[in-house]
Parts: C-alpha cells; structure tokens; sequence
C-alpha cells in the first residue's frame, strides 16, 4: 500500500524502487514507496475500552480516521508530532506500545476543543486527550502532574475530616510538588500574594497608621491554630467512612 504519513513508520519498514511495475503497471513516482508487510500480537483489543471508561473518552470507538481532528489542531500547526488522529488510530488497535512512545507529548493539548467542534462523528478527541494522560498517570508511565496531586491532597481532606484547611492544602501541595517554600515567601508568588494581603506595601510608603490599621491579626491566628486543632466536620466518623467506600466502589466501576 502507498503511504503519505512516512514520518510515521520507522524507516526499516519501508520499501522505495526507483522503477516500481505492479502486475505490467508502472507505478513508479508517488507510489514508489510501499509499506513491508507486518504481523502484529501485542495487542489489547479491549484497550479502547479501558479508555472509554475514563472522562472524555466515551466516544473514541467512533473515529472512522478522517483526519479532521490533526488538521485543525493548534499543536500540530507547531509540533508535526503531535497528531490524535493517529493516537486514537493506537487506541481503537490496542497498541498501547506504540502509543507510549509518544507519552511525553500528548500532554501538550491546549484544550482548545478545535478538534472537537470539527469533528464529524463527535469522537471528542480533546476529551479522549485528556482520557490518555490520565490513563498514563494511573499505570505509572508518567509522574502525576501538578494538578492531580492538588485534587488528591484536596480530595483525601474531605474525606479524612469532612472539610479541609487552606494552608494545610497549600503547604502539603507545595511540599509533594518539590517547592522550596521558604523561597516563594521571600521571592515568588505566594510572597507577593502574604504582602498583598498584609498591605505591605503601604508599609514601604511610610503610612504606618494605614498599615496597623489594616493588619490581618485574627486570620493568621485563626489559621495557625487550625494547623494545630484540625477543623472537623461534626460526627464525620461514620459519613466520611460511607463516603470513602463510595469513592472506591465508583473507581471500580469506572475501570471495570
């Protein structure tokens, strides 16, 4: 078979004749090169499913391989290695190999829902996108991002206690991220976001009153003694266990 995407096929399965006849055709120039015939067994048949069962990945068995969705999207105008039209290609193949050979990519979608407004099946690649990073966070083929460590940290408060604590949530996040925290007080953007709270600013004006005035002084001691006495929602016990128990059994289903 001719192939036009030969970026996408390692150049040892590819066969190029300068003079190219096929059954008394001449079918030398553009269909010069052919693709070596190959067998594949490491496949999941069931792999589609699996992301199927993820957020935005309901749809992707609908892809019929137009093209559409690559053609119109912002990433590939800039990177010609980011193409979903081929991932869920993989997908629908079980190819789930291959597909990791391109796992430091695919979380380069911007989530412009370009390719989802013009896709003719309604496959939502963008979700699909988002269905395939977190299915490689989950198997372990890529560290968890920033934002699902927030979720986890925001996620196991509530569970644990009914409620969470601002700078618990914060210090916990910062800390599992690799943040020097001492260093974003002095020099980054939580050290802007304290002084702009504090009104710092008015300090280095020389409006002292102003600034004594204006001084939080029940928040931070209010919040201090939270990271002491952890809030707890009353007679959470019981409900926080149902709910955790929930929580699992969902996860199970959604997997299953």
């Amino acid at each position: 078979m001719p192939i036009h995407e030969k970026s996408l096929i390692e150049p040892d399965h590819l066969m190029t004749s300068d003079k190219l006849v096929v059954d008394g055709i001449d079918v030398s120039g553009h269909w010069n090169t052919m693709i070596k015939p190959r067998y594949i067994s490491d496949y999941d048949a069931d792999f589609y499913k699996t992301i199927q069962s993820y957020p935005g990945g309901g749809n992707v068995h609908r892809c019929w391989q137009c093209g559409s969705c690559t053609n119109a999207c912002t990433m590939y105008a800039v990177n010609a290695d980011f193409n979903p039209r081929y991932w869920i290609y993989l997908v629908n193949l079980g190819l789930k190999v291959e597909l990791l050979g391109d796992k430091d990519i695919i979380w380069q979608c911007v989530s412009c829902h370009k390719c989802t407004n013009i896709c003719p099946k309604d496959v939502r690649p963008e979700g699909v996108m988002k269905a395939l990073q977190h299915w490689l966070e989950d198997e372990g083929h890529v560290p968890k991002s920033s934002s699902t460590l927030f979720d986890e940290e925001f996620t196991r408060q509530c569970l644990k206690r009914g409620r969470i604590e601002d700078t618990e949530v914060i210090s916990r996040f910062l800390k599992q991220t690799g943040q020097d925290i001492v260093a974003l007080i002095r020099t980054g953007w939580l050290g802007v976001m304290v002084a702009r709270m504090n009104k710092w600013p008015l300090l280095k004006e020389g409006r002292l009153g102003r600034f004594l005035a204006r001084v939080p002084i029940l928040g931070p001691l209010k919040m201090g003694l939270m990271m002491i006495f952890k809030p707890r929602t009353r007679s959470w016990g019981r409900t926080g266990e149902v709910l955790r128990q929930y929580v699992e059994e969902q996860k199970r289903l959604t997997h299953r």
